[in-house]
């Protein structure tokens, strides 16, 4: 038997094959489990084992708005709600700073350290590493192995979906409501054989869900049921959330990391996060980093820490929660008096199910507004798009939701389409 499998493509199973190739079960199932360990291959559970999407993977395309179109698609902050780098830049310490004089300017890590403790996080090493993704795939590799899976949000963030495969690392989707993922839906990940989880505390990306107190209880209580599991939480937004930081992390759970970037709140060119977690994980990363880049420059972690420690900094961050959360809750508003039940609980985006994808997209971008679909946020999860809100003006919601419930009339959308 000979066959050309590509990324993607579904293997027979261990009988299947194993009657084709007249071999023992046994010998194919060794086989099998020789290509998940060198991440060839990944098991989807009940959906299968298939060929992994290793590295180099298809990049998505970048989306590319029409001139007159209004830009809801990309997820950034609002420039005019970043503070400005001038004058932090001003007092950035320039001196040539050599190897070996130390990988993180102590008085960052102490400011780090103050925030989580603020918000009732375990007191823990802080690392610093270049953004979000970049934690989450340093933790991810201290622990995991290809053809080990991950419990993530469904829907959830796209680059970690691309990071996973591109990992050798299987996803097993878990729903979520406007208050994280629903309990029952961890537990079942687990227990299909998850060693790993990724939360999203708040700003859930896409659907803006965030945890409250008693689904925190909750999660918590199931991951402490599964002590062997790594348990990551992406805590992207930060201040500008819109939300109070709430964790499921406890400090007696073996294996666990929480991320903070601040590239919403403070601008996404500064690529920098801090992190959290247990004394052995944020040893492996540090050790895995000084053997690659080595280091976050100082330079940018000076410049944080300058913008962390200027009170009109903290007031312009309170004014853009404030600001998005306004933003986001007039969305929500405006398409539920449209009879559109959308989503968008805190973050930068809201979450609009629609019947399908890609006709609401282009009879949006028809009327002006440029809008994603949701097919690279999801997996098992039903149709959608994203809209984000970060720079809406006056009456932009009402515009949009008008326009959004005109493209889910049938003959609406032909029109638009012809």
């Amino acid at each position: 038997m000979r066959a050309r499998l590509r990324p993607g493509d579904r293997i027979p199973t261990v009988r299947e094959l194993a009657v084709a190739l007249r071999l023992s079960p046994t010998t194919v199932a060794a086989a099998y489990h020789n290509l998940r360990t060198r991440g060839l291959i990944v098991a989807h559970g009940r959906r299968g084992t298939a060929v992994s999407a290793q590295p180099p993977i298809v990049s998505r395309a970048r989306v590319v708005i029409p001139a007159g179109v209004r830009d809801l698609i990309t997820g950034s902050p609002d420039p005019a709600l970043l503070p400005p780098l001038g004058p932090v830049l001003s007092h950035v310490n320039l001196r040539p700073r050599l190897y070996g004089e130390g990988t993180n300017i102590p008085a960052l890590v102490e400011a780090a350290g103050r925030e989580f403790a603020a918000d009732g996080i375990p007191s823990a090493p802080i690392a610093v590493v270049s953004g979000a993704l970049d934690g989450i795939e340093r933790v991810l590799n201290a622990h995991l192995r290809p053809g080990d899976r991950v419990a993530v949000e469904d829907p959830g963030y796209a680059a970690l979906l691309d990071l996973l495969k591109a990992m050798g690392l299987g996803a097993i989707p878990m729903r979520l409501d406007d208050l994280g993922v629903l309990p029952g839906e961890l537990l079942s990940a687990l227990e299909a054989g998850a060693q790993a989880c990724v939360l999203t505390p708040r700003a859930q990306n896409p659907s803006g869900a965030a945890f409250a107190a008693r689904r925190v209880a909750q999660l918590r209580r199931i991951l402490g049921e599964h002590p062997r599991v790594l348990a990551i939480e992406d805590d992207h937004a930060g201040p500008i959330a819109g939300v109070r930081a709430l964790t499921v992390m406890t400090a007696d759970h073996p294996h666990w990391a929480i991320v903070r970037s601040v590239s919403k709140s403070l601008g996404p060119d500064l690529r920098l996060a801090v992190m959290t977690g247990d004394a052995m994980t944020i040893a492996r990363v540090e050790g895995r980093q000084s053997l690659g880049a080595g280091w976050v420059s100082h330079i940018l972690q000076q410049v944080v820490l300058n913008l962390w420690s200027d009170p009109k900094v903290a007031k312009l961050l309170d004014k853009a929660s404030a600001a998005y959360t306004a933003r986001r809750t007039a969305m929500v508003a405006a398409l539920a008096r449209h009879g559109i039940a959308a989503h968008g609980r805190s973050g930068l985006n809201v979450w609009a199910p629609v019947p399908e994808e890609q006709a609401v997209v282009q009879s949006m971008q028809a009327a002006g507004w440029g809008v994603i679909a949701g097919e690279r946020y999801r997996i098992k999860s039903p149709p959608a798009i994203r809209i984000t809100i970060s720079r809406l003006g006056p009456g932009d919601a009402e515009r949009i939701a008008a326009d959004l419930a005109r493209s889910l009339q049938p003959e609406r959308r032909r029109s638009h389409l012809a």
